[in-house]
């Protein structure tokens, strides 16, 4: 049994390391975390650039990666506390985006500006408990290769947007999208479609 899965099976022991890398009621990672773990475990590959002032809430137990020549501008917060953030090569994620793993980021993927992609959910059911003291709840999002998604929009849990797709601005993405298309609206609906045999953009 992996030291992994000893500290899962022992609660008592894993609330102390989750005390010891995170600060009781917080998500950002202690300092020691940040300077002296962190650095050796994720990964970064050749150019990718984080911003000053952006919040990288990331734990040495889950995955946070970027592929060579990315970037996430200032005021943005990545989270990989419930799951992996991975960021393929050549994307960009703007400024004040938020991501929550389980996330997935293609090649050359745009996010424009205050974004919120989240696979995070909260449960609810028992109204006999505080939300806060219930379980998380997640489900991967996937945004495939050459995406660009417009500012001010929200990717909720669970959806994959395919590849060569574009998100409007303002958008709140709530079923996946389908490869080579445009969606929009709140819920977000596909309304154009690359046709490959007229070889251009179409109206759904």
């Amino acid at each position: 049994m992996s030291l992994k899965e000893k500290i899962k099976e022992n609660p008592s022991l894993k609330a102390f390391v989750h005390w010891m890398l995170i600060p009781s009621g917080e998500a950002r990672p202690r300092l020691w975390v940040k300077w002296f773990v962190n650095p050796f475990i994720h990964k970064r590959g050749k150019g990718a650039k984080v911003h000053n002032r952006t919040r990288l809430d990331v734990l040495p137990f889950n995955r946070f990666e970027m592929g060579a020549h990315s970037a996430i501008e200032s005021f943005s917060t990545i989270n990989n506390g419930v799951g992996d953030v991975l960021i393929g090569s050549r994307s960009l994620i703007g400024m004040s985006n938020v991501i929550i793993g389980p996330v997935t980021i293609g090649n050359n993927v745009i996010f424009a500006q205050n974004i919120v992609a989240s696979a995070l959910n909260h449960v609810y059911t028992d109204v006999n408990v505080p939300i806060v003291d219930q379980p998380v709840i997640t489900n991967p999002i996937i945004i495939e290769d050459d995406c660009w998604i417009a500012a001010n929009s929200v990717i909720t849990s669970g959806v994959t947007i395919g590849k060569h797709s574009v998100v409007a601005g303002g958008a709140v993405v709530t079923k996946s999208i389908p490869p080579y298309s445009v969606a929009a609206g709140n819920p977000a609906k596909v309304i154009k479609r690359y046709d490959f045999d007229l070889k251009e953009w179409v109206r759904a």
